[in-house]
């Protein structure tokens, strides 16, 4: 099957990449609305970009008319987010955090999470998440349907029992990230296996990286 793009309408684009490009990770995103609420919205287009300087990327689409969401809105104004990484526990609130809500509503008290300081930025970031990323804005890049946010991570909040600091590993029997697998399907990764090259042999055990 052969598919020219340029024939496709760009929901038709958007279906095929999204549905195929998969599991993707998930950032839990936020942000300070210009009155001081929280805002805070999952997005799939995400990723780790580089770690000198280190650097995640967050793609956010265009509402109708071309305005922008709550959370890009937020970023351009002020330069500054947070991104988390849900897990089994927080899978159905950071899923509930997509819902639409007036700029004045906070959805951190929606789902019933917990806001505490952040570090290094002013937006605060989630109790209940096993990770969260200071970013302040690296780069933004522009395209007819979204907007891109390439974030330098400032400070990282993790679980205690998430990292061993004397070998910084991640103790992976303590974490269960959740991945989008399309729609409203997700995927978990308790699943794990090593591909190790032929002859080789890991230093580490499956638990442990």
């Amino acid at each position: 099957m052969d598919i020219d793009f340029a024939a496709l309408t760009e929901h038709q684009r958007y279906k095929l990449m999204a549905s195929l490009i998969v599991p993707r990770p998930i950032a839990l995103v936020t942000t300070l609305g210009p009155d001081g609420v929280v805002n805070a919205a999952p997005f799939s287009m995400f990723n780790m970009l580089g770690e000198e300087p280190p650097i995640v990327m967050i793609s956010v689409n265009r509402l109708e008319n071309g305005v922008l969401k709550d959370t890009a809105a937020n970023i351009v104004r002020t330069g500054e987010f947070v991104v988390h990484l849900p897990d089994e526990d927080t899978a159905e609130q950071m899923h509930r955090c997509g819902d639409r809500h007036p700029p004045h509503i906070s959805e951190l008290d929606v789902v019933g999470f917990t806001p505490l300081p952040s570090s290094a930025v002013k937006p605060p970031r989630i109790a209940e998440a096993p990770v969260a990323f200071e970013c302040t804005l690296w780069e933004k890049l522009e395209t007819t349907s979204r907007q891109i946010f390439i974030g330098q991570v400032r400070w990282m909040h993790a679980r205690d029992e998430l990292i061993d600091t004397e070998t910084w590993r991640v103790r992976l029997q303590n974490y269960y990230p959740i991945g989008r697998f399309g729609a409203s399907f997700y995927v978990k990764t308790r699943e794990r296996y090593s591909l190790a090259a032929q002859g080789a042999t890991r230093s580490t055990s499956i638990d442990e990286m």
